[in-house]
């Protein structure tokens, strides 16, 4: 493969994992021998220099950045967003989270029946979530609450939060009542 696809594809694999990953998985993914990678790496270095991304590269990982030249850009509009409040979505998403345990983008959305990445967002900056890949399918994220969120409310842990057993459990009932109705409908969601 040309170099500079192959830097491409590289471009666009880290900036879709929005995080590092390991320069041997790239290799891995990409189908490619890892010296074609590692020259690949270097062709995408030089190509971001002088823009708004940089290429954080060790030993055995690889990163999209910010570069020290857009880094003001970004902070600035980071405080900005940080001043807003959660509001309610924020607030549907974290109660979610806190009663229902770690879950995916889908099952949230599922839950609260509106797309939720936005809010996550905002919410993963704000450090109140954290999201680490879902060992179940390496397309998705989980997402969980931080410490330092159950910190600020005060609680040890999720199960000593406010009517915890009451809540999980009518979480866990419309789940439950939901999935019966996409198998009776195929999987579609549709009634009859």
């Amino acid at each position: 493969m040309n170099p500079l696809d192959l830097a491409s594809k590289i471009q666009a694999l880290l900036f879709a994992e929005g995080d590092s990953l390991a320069i041997k998985k790239i290799a891995q993914l990409l189908e490619s021998e890892l010296p074609a990678v590692e020259a690949a790496l270097m062709e995408l270095s030089e190509r971001l220099k002088g823009g708004p991304l940089a290429l954080i590269l060790t030993d055995k990982e690889a990163a999209l950045a910010v570069s020290s030249d857009a880094k003001d850009t970004v902070s600035s509009a980071r405080a900005k967003l940080e001043e807003r409040e959660i509001g309610d979505a924020g607030l549907e998403v974290l109660t979610i989270l806190l009663y229902e345990g770690p879950s995916t983008r889908a099952d949230i959305d599922y839950i609260r029946g509106v797309n939720s990445s936005s809010t996550l967002r905002t919410l993963l900056l704000r450090g109140l979530v954290e999201r680490s890949g879902n060992p179940e399918d390496g397309r998705e994220y989980i997402y969980r609450p931080t410490v330092e969120l159950l910190a600020h409310l005060g609680s040890p842990s999720q199960k000593d939060l406010p009517e915890y057993d009451t809540i999980a459990r009518e979480l866990s009932a419309f789940k439950a009542s939901n999935d019966v109705f996409k198998e009776n409908n195929n999987g579609t969601g549709e009634g009859i």
